[in-house]
């Protein structure tokens, strides 16, 4: 896990509850929040937006380990808990915080990172393909890691790997069943190409049937014709 820098957020308390109170705020360049859990009741506050898009940013983002400094209330050393993000803007609008408490763990989820060029890809026109990216672990905070890298460099085709073959630090533990599978290496089937019909060169045959009928009509006039002479 990188080295995280200590990020104090500086809040106020949140004194009306209402929409049109969260509206105002949010116009304002500020976040509902609330701090919860440790030692202390729940507190609800106002964040600036700019600060905390800026830890959901980095490297660790939700996992980041920060201090909210409440006026009137004091800091509490705290991570993400949950989090409402507008679908349109794509901007925090509510945030929930965690407060932490020394030698205890959490439950957080880490994303999942390939690592190597499977052999299946390499020597075997193989595709690789990762069916999830996250996992749940639990820990204390300060042993969260931004990332867990899997190696995948040995996985032929039809191999697979699962959460059971990732190696991670003694104090992590893994909270996904054992046996769910992180990625495999398939073959890509492809498609039969259909070949149009090639039609045949040279000028088209002539309509043999119509010929004949033409014939046959000309000739049964003749045949009237001479019928009327001998009459």
């Amino acid at each position: 896990m990188a080295e995280q820098k200590e990020i104090t957020i500086r809040a106020t308390p949140r004194e009306g509850r209402g929409k049109n109170d969260a509206r105002r705020a949010r116009r304002a360049g500020m976040v509902p929040v609330n701090v919860y859990g440790g030692e202390g009741g729940t507190v609800a506050a106002l964040a600036p937006l700019r600060e905390l898009a800026a830890i959901l940013r980095s490297e660790a983002g939700r996992n980041t380990i920060f201090t909210v400094d409440i006026d009137g209330v004091g800091p509490s050393e705290v991570m993400f808990h949950e989090r409402q993000i507008d679908p349109v803007r794509g901007r925090l609008i509510h945030a929930d915080f965690i407060r932490l408490v020394k030698g205890q763990k959490i439950e957080v989820t880490v994303p999942l990172h390939l690592v190597g060029e499977p052999f299946g890809v390499r020597e075997e026109q193989g595709v690789l393909e990762q069916i999830i990216r996250e996992i749940e672990i639990r820990c204390e905070p300060r042993e969260i890691p931004d990332v867990i890298n899997v190696d995948v460099s040995n996985l032929g085709v039809h191999d697979v790997v699962h959460i059971s073959d990732i190696t991670v630090d003694e104090r992590i533990e893994i909270l996904n069943p054992p046996e769910t599978v992180i990625a495999t290496v398939g073959i890509v089937k492809e498609e039969p190409v259909a070949v149009p019909a090639i039609e045949a060169e040279g000028p088209a045959e002539p309509e043999v049937i119509g010929k004949g009928k033409k014939e046959d009509e000309e000739g049964g006039a003749e045949a009237d014709k001479g019928k009327k002479e001998q009459s």
